[in-house]
């Protein structure tokens, strides 16, 4: 079986889609903390000793670095023959959301939850650009999954486990109360949730926090 290091921070959602991912195909991880707070993410010495790109999470596989979440979940996906598509058109679905999300729904709520949550002097203006995006993709979404159990159909796949990251952590962190906002959002995050071996980042991820500033920018 093949050994993993993980490397990540504990509010790193793209961190948590590989954790989770690796927990429900009945893997083990090497957890190993980064300290994206202190900045060394961005030195020299750690992109070329980890990943050029500069970016957390990074998933060692036997010791062969992998970066990029979306790609990684669809090669674990296809090696453990678990929360992939089956037939062409629920692959198509899987990547049409797993895109999606890349670019809108994770894209956003992680510069979102970030400028709101962890940084003390957010700018107001920035703040309510993005929150004027994530309501209307959390509106697509919401539509979406009033008519679906999962994202590309009747079972889970690896787009579903990818769009609740962002969207699991507390509402203190995201500023939204989806049960309220977004009812059909929030029955299928806990549809995910009842998944067997399903955990939390917060569980799955442990290690030092980032400092938190929630709302002081709203």
């Amino acid at each position: 079986m093949p050994s993993y290091r993980l490397h990540y921070f504990p509010e790193s959602g793209n961190s948590y889609k590989l954790a989770l991912m690796l927990t429900l195909c009945g893997e083990r991880f090497e957890p190993v903390w980064t300290d994206f707070a202190g900045g060394v993410t961005r030195t020299a010495e750690w992109r070329k000793a980890v990943n050029e790109m500069g970016e957390i999470p990074v998933l060692e596989e036997d010791g062969v670095r992998l970066t990029q979440t979306a790609p990684i979940l669809l090669k674990l996906a296809e090696q453990y023959g678990r929360f992939g598509g089956q037939s062409s058109a629920e692959k198509y679905e899987v990547l049409r959301w797993l895109f999606w999300d890349n670019h809108k729904l994770s894209g956003y709520m992680a510069t979102y939850r970030f400028l709101r949550t962890f940084t003390p002097s957010a700018d107001p203006s920035v703040l309510k650009f993005l929150r004027r995006r994530l309501d209307d993709f959390l509106g697509i979404l919401d539509s979406h999954v009033q008519g679906s159990a999962f994202v590309a159909g009747m079972r889970p796949t690896i787009a579903d486990l990818s769009m609740i990251a962002y969207l699991h952590y507390p509402g203190d962190e995201t500023g939204y109360d989806l049960a309220a906002s977004h009812p059909a959002v929030d029955r299928w995050l806990q549809r995910v949730a009842a998944l067997p071996g399903w955990r939390s980042a917060y569980d799955l991820l442990p290690g030092k926090r980032l400092t938190h500033y929630a709302g002081k920018g709203d």
